[in-house]
């Protein structure tokens, strides 16, 4: 059964690319920021570039914040890609100025401690061996990254054995970074995969798989 997905139209990210690569991939896909058409769709793709404060005020300019929260409170697949998985974030600092994200995970979005930045190209990525993000991969596989901000420590572990603790992804850049979350209903990714081939173009069918 074909998949329905929409690309949150929130006047930031590569919409186009995302909605070509979600097609290949089976789904059917439309690009909005319709309230009710974000809230019914199987699967919710946030993208993002740009700066995180510029994201947010877009996002929450389209009540953005609200279908995200809302959509995760219902276990309603939602996936963020680049600053879209940024905002995701309690926080984040650039020019050292504070913007709050979406706070779905602790931690804050700083700049990438590298000798050359941005971080531009290609680059491996260390998953979880149980990942079903990364399911289907090979350890060298290669995804394309654009950025200068990212999360370099991850705050937060789940004690309770009843809960499952979100499944991290690492890649170093002058440091060692997210990459990747997967957190049950909640996926996201600091590279782009619809510019990622055919590495990128499993892993959203590895996403479109669990709508």
């Amino acid at each position: 059964m074909t998949k329905s997905v929409v690309v949150l139209d929130y006047g930031f990210g590569n919409i186009r690319s995302a909605e070509r690569a979600l097609a290949r991939a089976g789904a059917e896909v439309e690009i909005t920021a319709d309230y009710d058409r974000a809230m019914a769709a199987d699967g919710l793709l946030v993208p993002g570039v740009g700066a995180f404060a510029a994201c947010m005020a877009g996002l929450t300019a389209v009540r953005g914040d609200w279908i995200v929260g809302r959509r995760l409170a219902g276990g309603r697949p939602v996936m963020g890609i680049c600053v879209g998985m940024q905002i995701l974030f309690a926080r984040g600092i650039e020019h050292g100025v504070q913007s709050d994200g979406l706070d779905e995970w602790p931690g804050t979005v700083e700049p990438l401690n590298a000798p050359v930045v941005p971080h531009m190209g290609w680059n491996t990525v260390r998953a979880p061996e149980d990942s079903r993000q990364f399911a289907g991969l090979d350890e060298d596989a290669r995804f394309y990254f654009v950025h200068s901000y990212a999360v370099r420590e991850w705050r937060l572990d789940a004690h309770n054995g009843a809960i499952r603790a979100p499944k991290v992804a690492w890649t170093t850049h002058g440091e060692p970074f997210v990459a990747a979350v997967e957190n049950g209903p909640l996926w996201a990714t600091q590279f782009h995969p619809e510019k990622s081939g055919d590495a990128g173009a499993q892993l959203l069918a590895n996403w479109l798989g669990t709508l």
